[in-house]
């Protein structure tokens, strides 16, 4: 996850740069759907068999706590569809735990914004295009017109809201569109993900590497538009985004590129395994959610065991990581930390090979 404007005002700023030190779970507490995205990392759809418990999950907490878990997000499947799900959020906040909700928002309406607003302390909406590439995207007709809805009900509500697009080439043609939107309707945050090829993403295709280059370098423009105007451009699983925004930092401000890049270090570049973790809706237990291999479940050992005790754990938290292909020698691994791992396995079989996604070389 690349904060791109929050590292632009901290590098044009005296202030020390402190990163984030605890760890970010992203928890699919169902598999249960009501869409069926093409993109989808879990494939969702509307299987019940296997979930966790609510008892389960309260055995857990604790665990999370003592290992640093800060901020959790709950995800799906689609979340909402989980009657206890704001249960689960009050048992996380009741442990200081920072409650996210990741969501489709078709479920979002005026009975139960209210009780969302209580629960959670931010609300992603995911929104991925034009109305007509959006309902194509997510297989429903008129999806985009309800999470454009979502989105509106949340501001109206003064809930802390923001729109998550994935970058593929179905809907890259529509990045212009987005940042107008999320201009227009004032929304404070608006987080890209890259595409990884796990679950039913592993038939999409990415953007073709030189219009890749393009599509980054547009956003990253954009980025340094919006950090004047208060609203905050995410990218996640391409951390390759960082070395464009360090070249494009630097033909702007050379005297203050050195500190961007301390700060891209000290950041750390991919973080699955090290400050990031992902729960799925069986109790398997993931360095980040695209991982097609689990570390260990929930229902067989403690969360606390599975984090401490695993050599898959252990060789993504060296620093640098033994990455191999054209990454072995780049100069920027110290930023990137190598790209998405899950990426590298879907592509070539090896968490440790090259990110076939890295436009930069």
């Amino acid at each position: 996850m690349l904060r791109l404007t929050e590292f632009i005002r901290k590098a044009l700023s005296d202030e020390d740069y402190k990163p984030f030190r605890g760890v970010i779970l992203i928890w699919n507490l169902t598999n249960r759907c009501n869409l069926y995205c093409k993109h989808c990392y879990s494939s969702a759809n509307q299987e019940t068999e296997g979930e966790l418990t609510f008892e389960e999950i309260k055995r857990v907490t604790g665990d999370l706590v003592r290992e640093g878990v800060r901020f959790a997000i709950l995800s799906g499947g689609e979340p909402l569809l989980r009657e206890d799900i704001f249960d689960v959020a009050e048992l996380l906040r009741e442990r200081g735990i920072k409650t996210y909700l990741s969501t489709n928002g078709l479920l979002i309406n005026g009975e139960n914004v209210g009780k969302i607003k209580e629960s959670f302390d931010y609300v992603g909406v995911s929104l991925d295009g034009t109305p007509e590439v959006h309902d194509s995207f997510r297989g429903k007709r008129h999806s985009f017109e309800e999470a454009l809805n979502a989105l509106t009900l949340c501001r109206r509500e003064d809930i802390k809201v923001g729109l998550r697009f994935t970058l593929t080439e179905r809907t890259a043609s529509s990045l212009p569109f987005i940042f107008d939107l999320v201009e227009e309707l004032g929304i404070p945050k608006l987080y890209i993900s890259h595409l990884v090829y796990a679950g039913r993403g592993r038939k999409l295709r990415d953007v073709d590497r030189e219009r890749y280059r393009k599509l980054v370098e547009f956003i990253v423009g954009k980025a340094f538009e919006f950090a004047e105007k208060g609203i905050d451009v995410v990218t996640g699983n391409n951390e390759a985004d960082a070395i464009i925004l360090l070249r494009e930092f630097k033909k702007r401000f050379p005297e203050r590129s050195e500190k961007l890049r301390e700060i891209l270090r000290m950041w750390g570049g991919n973080q699955a395994g090290v400050r990031l973790v992902n729960v799925d809706h069986r109790g398997n237990v993931k360095p980040d959610p695209f991982f097609f291999h689990s570390v260990g479940n929930l229902r067989e050992r403690s969360f606390s065991e599975i984090w401490n005790s695993n050599g898959l754990l252990s060789k993504l938290r060296e620093r640098p990581r033994r990455i191999k292909g054209r990454c072995s020698g780049c100069p920027y691994l110290d930023v990137c930390n190598g790209g998405s791992r899950a990426r590298a396995y879907f592509a070539f079989g090896d968490y440790f090979a090259e990110d076939p996604a890295c436009y930069i070389c």
